[in-house]
């Protein structure tokens, strides 16, 4: 008998790909939300399933309730009703833990990189062999008959203290989420009491100093450019504008070279620790090697568009070491260029907390433009910092814009977009798409 699965905030991107999985394989899914629209709920009201609003009625004592970290019995009557009633319901994550045991798992965790690297696995795995899968940014795959289960390992209030999986990368460990963290030692701590949990193999960015202190009752392999130190290194590395190309070595023993149609040195990082993790799972290399080639991305990471000629680029960067992967991903794609940031700083915790990071990241950029601080629902603006604070600590005489005003960016020629955060950075966007054909359209 299958069952019925209810999402209390179906609209999260791990909720929603979580959603999606489990109605591809064959259980009755539905769930409830705000009435607003997020990016997350197409994939939903394509497959079908229910998107209601929050109303205790849909809470019934023979669902399985999956409710989203955000909810709580004071801010949701859902949550309230099912607490009332003695009705039992799993966060996203604790469900998530005991539903992996019955797949071969390998997690992907790091507190930069999570997304793009879970998309990387997904899509090369998914297309070897029968591959149920989670990635953040709200897409997810559901096979009743998969061997393979791959998942984003989220950090953040140690959520991923419940995941136990065979295999795991760790993409780097950063000081972020500074409120709940306490400091970088704090991070460590987390990441360190994960890899402990993994039963088969650990795959770690050999050069994060952090990531060299981490222990794990599973065997170590490093990944990175350098040869000292590392099991599997990128080497003969060749960057243009239709992607990245490299060569993999084994300890020594050369894995062949490897393409794919993505940019920066980042995610030759990515790729790197993907193959690392296959080869050593059993994967054939061949069938690696030509998956790598098809990768298209996920979702807000490096997604391009052109209006009016003009090229757009949307990502979810929203912290210093993201920012500089993202614009160096635009300039090997765009060498001849001017390179454009449009940054809305997330959260005020993490903006008092990296102010010279980011400032240091958007600097290399060419010009800079700022959108008010994107303040996050679990905490309030006591006035510590303005978005003006940022822009003058940067070089380049950063300008702060309004959504409703974005002409500004015009005054560019031959320049690439690059709209970069975690918040609603979109809506400016969307307000420079409608400007640039605007102009066409009075044009003709």
């Amino acid at each position: 008998m299958t069952k019925t699965y209810h999402f209390i905030g179906i609209k999260g991107s791990g909720m929603s790909a979580l959603a999606l999985m489990l109605h591809q394989m064959g259980h009755k899914v539905q769930g409830s939300d705000v009435d607003k629209y997020y990016f997350t709920q197409r994939g939903l009201e394509q497959a079908g399933i229910s998107i209601l609003p929050f109303d205790e009625k849909n809470i019934q004592p023979d669902f399985e309730i999956i409710a989203g970290n955000a909810f709580r019995p004071d801010n949701n009557v859902e949550i309230a009703y099912a607490d009332a009633n003695g009705i039992s319901y799993k966060r996203y994550h604790e469900f998530l833990g005991g539903f992996m045991r019955d797949f071969v798992s390998l997690g992907v965790a790091g507190a930069h990189g999570k997304t793009s690297t879970t998309g990387i696995l997904s899509h090369v795995l998914s297309n070897i062999t029968d591959t149920s899968y989670l990635i953040g940014d709200g897409t997810g795959r559901g096979s009743a008959n998969a061997k393979y289960f791959v998942f984003e390992s989220d950090e953040y209030e140690r959520h991923f203290m419940p995941y136990h999986p065979e295999y795991s990368i760790i993409t780097n460990i950063d000081f972020d989420h500074p409120d709940y963290f306490t400091s970088l030692e704090d991070v460590f701590n987390a990441f360190n009491d994960y890899a402990k949990q993994i039963t088969k193999g650990l795959f770690i960015y050999g050069e994060d100093e952090q990531l060299r202190r981490i222990t794990s009752n599973a065997p170590i392999y490093y990944y990175g450019f350098k040869e000292e130190g590392n099991d599997f290194v990128a080497h003969d590395l060749l960057r243009s504008t239709s992607g990245s190309g490299f060569k993999v070595s084994f300890r020594g023993k050369e894995l062949g070279e490897f393409q794919i149609p993505s940019f920066g040195r980042h995610n030759i990082m990515n790729a790197t620790a993907v193959i690392g993790l296959l080869y050593t799972a059993g994967l054939d290399l061949n069938l690696v090697r030509e998956h790598l080639k098809t990768f298209g991305g996920v979702k807000r990471r490096f997604t391009e568009k052109i209006v009016n000629e003009t090229v757009i680029i949307d990502d979810f960067a929203h912290h210093p070491t993201e920012i500089i992967a993202t614009l160096d991903a635009a300039r090997q794609k765009y060498p001849s260029k001017e390179i454009v940031a449009i940054f809305q700083p997330h959260t005020f915790t993490r903006t008092i907390a990296l102010l010279d990071e980011f400032a240091e990241a958007l600097n290399q950029a060419d010009s800079v433009y700022l959108a008010q601080i994107y303040g996050s629902a679990r905490e309030v603006d006591k006035g510590d910092v303005k978005v003006e604070d940022l822009a003058e600590k940067i070089v380049k005489r950063a300008k702060v814009i309004d959504v409703d005003n974005v002409s500004p960016l015009l005054d560019h020629d031959n320049a690439v977009y690059v709209f970069m955060g975690a918040g609603d950075i979109q809506t400016y966007e969307y307000s420079f798409e409608r400007l640039l054909s605007n102009l066409t359209s009075n044009v003709q």
